[in-house]
């Protein structure tokens, strides 16, 4: 199965990032040296996605021209001899080929997708990835689910444990353990009550569906919150298609999340020989102020 493409919604306010996300995209707060957005490009590259599609909004515009060339900045950087740094920056304008649409009216995440419905059309399979969430690792995130619905035609979703007390903060999978962290999806459930959910078993912002979901979204009606859910539509395309979901490897950041996001700072920072045993000394320092 050739899946070449995904969709990655950044036309929300990013109002847990306030005020920093006031006039700057919650997507493009840097971690470290990049901003969050290039590290979710980054992912879906290495599963070997080839075109990216933004759901955005009309404040949005930094995160397009991010993955564009800049010809001033290249000519100051080429005049000033700083080769190692003008590569990096057009590097980053050669990742992937950007498909822009604007969400005119944020009706969800499920309505963010149906957005998407032209520019992904077709037969094959597609990726989602929510942009809050970063993750790390060999053989982890959007990799993960790409080689099973390259190897089985099925749609996947991307899992994690919670604590008991916070299922109310997710869509919650139930289903089957056929292997070690692969399961057989029987529900789907979009932030249940605490004392209803069907599992422990979180959905993470990474999925590989096909197209019969879109058939879904636009039939939808508002569920919870009043918003189109994509969960609500993921169940219907269970029911239809079968559908499995996978423990997500590797270390897992919600960006939208101040402490998770002040630690992958850190957790990169100290991956930075130059930096590494300078970091360790001021945090060591200020812990036991």
């Amino acid at each position: 199965m050739n899946i070449r493409k995904v969709i990655i919604p950044v036309a929300g306010w990013g109002t847990r990032s306030l005020p920093a996300s006031k006039n700057i995209p919650k997507e493009m707060l840097p971690i470290y040296k990049k901003p969050v957005v290039q590290y979710v490009v980054e992912e879906a590259m290495r599963g070997g996605i080839k075109d990216v599609v933004f759901i955005t909004n009309r404040d949005k515009n930094a995160i397009e021209d991010h993955f564009d060339y800049n010809l001033q900045l290249e000519a100051v950087l080429e005049r000033g001899g700083k080769t190692k740094l003008l590569e990096e920056i057009r590097a980053v304008a050669e990742m992937v080929n950007v498909i822009s649409i604007r969400q005119k009216r944020q009706l969800g995440l499920g309505h963010a997708v149906l957005c998407a419905r032209e520019a992904v059309a077709g037969d094959d399979a597609f990726g989602i990835m929510v942009g809050d969430d970063l993750i790390f690792g060999e053989n982890a995130g959007l990799s993960q689910l790409l080689d099973i619905t390259r190897a089985t035609g099925l749609p996947t979703v991307g899992v994690m444990e919670v604590p008991r007390d916070k299922v109310n903060r997710y869509g919650i999978v139930a289903g089957k353990e056929t292997s070690p962290g692969i399961y057989e999806v029987s529900q789907l459930v979009e932030k249940p009550d605490i004392d209803k959910a069907p599992s422990n078993l979180a959905i993470v912002g990474r999925y590989v569906l096909t197209p019969e979901l879109f058939d879904f979204l636009a039939a939808g009606k508002p569920g919870h919150g009043g918003e189109i859910q994509l969960t609500d539509a993921m169940q219907e395309l269970c029911t239809a298609k079968g559908m499995i979901a996978v423990k997500m490897n590797g270390v897992r950041f919600d960006a939208g999340d101040w402490v998770d996001y002040l630690t992958a700072n850190i957790y990169f920072a100290l991956q930075d020989e130059d930096l590494r045993e300078g970091l360790r000394a001021r945090l060591q320092k200020l812990l036991h102020a």
